[in-house]
């Protein structure tokens, strides 16, 4: 069997020569083979491939092709091999593999699945799906993830649950921040909006009903175990998992609280939204402005049904009060409606507070269950307190005071402790500390004044006794106590405690030795 080249250069030898033997002889082989190939060229069949030949498995592909759909195209060749020969095959093992494989090509060719690319219009679809979220003091999150097909407009935002307010919540800004609303929503069969499947037809929850009515939209569920039905939204996931979420690759550090984590949506639709896609060969910020033409207003109020019932935050005090407790809201929205509601049960039930704004509703507070008289409250949702009677520092209001505390943090601290003990004439005092701080420094006043509030010296003589110790310990010779001109006994007379006494039974450690009765002993 020649090859192509071969071939090639038979049918040039004979288009040159125009006679079989000439051109065998220029190409190297018989006047029959350029023959043969010239009557292939005229038949347009020429080929490079073998001419099939009959071959010992053919009789036995149709046993083959069974056990193939009964395995479901997983059956391994050596076990088909094994089936043949105690059916009679005397082929090799090698021929076997090659009709399986070959049948298992063609099983698979009839039931891949063949993707349609997906041309949309613009403002007809909305795809959203939901992620795994980072931990944030030990609770988790999810990322709610939108995609606007047409334009390739992405939006992340963090929520704390897959509950129906959250969702609507998290859907509402997003047709906000879009600038308004699609023909069609799509998403899984969730519980939020899917109740249940009857003969394989998805049967809407009533608040989903009530909410894409609400905003003029419909809202379709991708079949079941199918995520390539909604692989914008699906891609969206994976891209905003593998960016916010920490893990070891992208060495991001952990979110201290929920805001952090929101400004990291932000800040990753953001980026994903001005560059360049590499479909469209535009940026999505861009196609939205164009797309937003062709979605349909929202209406001004958001869809409430599932946010729970409404409170007012008191006048002067961030609480609202629901089933008996009271809850702490943000300071900054004092006088306004909130919405209260319950989520979860037992140990994990929570009070969710949100606030509908002009960006949509926003969880503004979550809460464990309060007490009558024990309210639940939150540091942040306070300004900062002004200071108390447990904190007051000295204000100046004449001239005398304000000269006096411009000594030093001394003097400060000397009125404060002065006045906490009642000291009497503390004008004067203030007066001459002023006056001695003119002759010898304010730094030497100020250190005096300290040392004097802590150790409570408020006497009038005490401040010039402080400052003399000083100057005579600076200046002059300071006398202390050493080991030898020490006047305190020392332990050298308890050294002979427990030794063997050197005279006698009765001798005492350190006493002197009893003549009169050594003399009788040896008598």
């Amino acid at each position: 069997m020649k090859s192509a080249g071969e071939i090639m250069e038979i049918l040039e030898a004979f288009d040159l020569t125009g006679s079989y033997r000439d051109a065998g002889e220029l190409a190297g082989c018989s006047h029959h083979t350029v023959a043969h190939y010239v009557g292939r060229r005229e038949a347009g069949g020429i080929s490079d491939r073998p001419a099939a030949r009959p071959r010992l498995i053919d009789e036995f592909l149709p046993k083959v092709e069974e056990w193939m759909e009964r395995s479901k195209g997983t059956i391994r060749a050596d076990k088909a091999h094994e089936k043949l020969v105690a059916l009679g095959y005397t082929g090799s093992e090698r021929t076997t593999r090659r009709a399986v494989a070959e049948v298992r090509t063609a099983f698979r060719a009839g039931r891949v699945r063949v993707h349609r690319p997906w041309v949309t219009e613009p403002g007809m679809w909305l795809q959203y799906d939901f992620g795994d979220g980072p931990l944030i003091g030990g609770a988790r999150t999810t990322l709610f993830c939108a995609w606007l097909a047409w334009a390739r407009f992405r939006v992340v935002l963090a929520i704390r649950d897959k509950t129906t307010a959250s969702v609507f919540a998290a859907l509402d800004v997003t047709l906000r921040r879009l600038g308004g609303a699609p023909t069609y929503v799509l998403t899984d069969n969730e519980k939020t909006v899917t109740v249940e499947h009857v003969a394989g037809m998805p049967v809407r929850n009533q608040q989903t009903v009530a909410f894409a009515r609400h905003y003029g939209i419909t809202i379709h569920t991708c079949e079941p175990a199918d995520p390539a039905s909604k692989g914008g939204s699906e891609n969206t996931v994976k891209l905003a998992k593998a960016d916010l979420v920490p893990t070891d690759t992208n060495l991001r550090e952990a979110y201290g609280s929920f805001a952090e984590l929101e400004a990291a949506c932000e800040a990753f639709c953001d980026q994903v939204n001005a560059r360049i896609h590499r479909v469209t060969r535009r940026a999505p910020v861009d196609m939205l402005a164009e797309e937003q033409q062709r979605l349909h207003p929202i209406p001004a109020a958001p869809h409430t049904v599932a946010l729970g019932v409404t409170r007012t935050v008191a006048v002067n005090t961030p609480l609202v009060t629901f089933d008996g407790g009271q809850y702490s809201v943000p300071h900054t929205l004092l006088s306004a409606t909130v919405w209260v509601r319950v989520h979860g049960q037992g140990s994990g039930e929570r009070v969710v507070i949100v606030h509908v704004g002009d960006a949509g509703p926003v969880e503004v507070a979550r809460h464990a269950r309060a007490t009558p008289g024990s309210p639940q409250l939150i540091d942040e949702h306070f300004p900062p307190a002004p200071v108390g009677a447990l904190d007051r520092q000295p204000k100046p209001k004449t001239a005398a005071e304000v000269e006096f505390l411009a000594l030093g943090d001394g003097a400060r601290l000397w009125l404060t402790e002065a006045a906490a003990v009642g000291t009497t004439k503390m004008r004067v005092k203030m007066a001459a500390a002023v006056t001695m701080a003119k002759l010898v420094g304010s730094g030497e006043v100020d250190w005096a004044l300290g040392h004097a509030a802590v150790h409570a010296r408020f006497a009038e003589a005490d401040l010039g006794s402080i400052l003399e110790h000083r100057s005579a310990g600076t200046n002059g010779t300071r006398h202390s106590a050493a080991e030898d001109r020490s006047l305190t006994q020392g332990t050298a007379g308890w050294a002979a405690l427990g030794a063997a006494p050197t005279t006698g039974p009765s001798a005492k450690p350190g006493a002197a030795p009893d003549t009169d009765a050594d003399a009788e002993v040896t008598r």
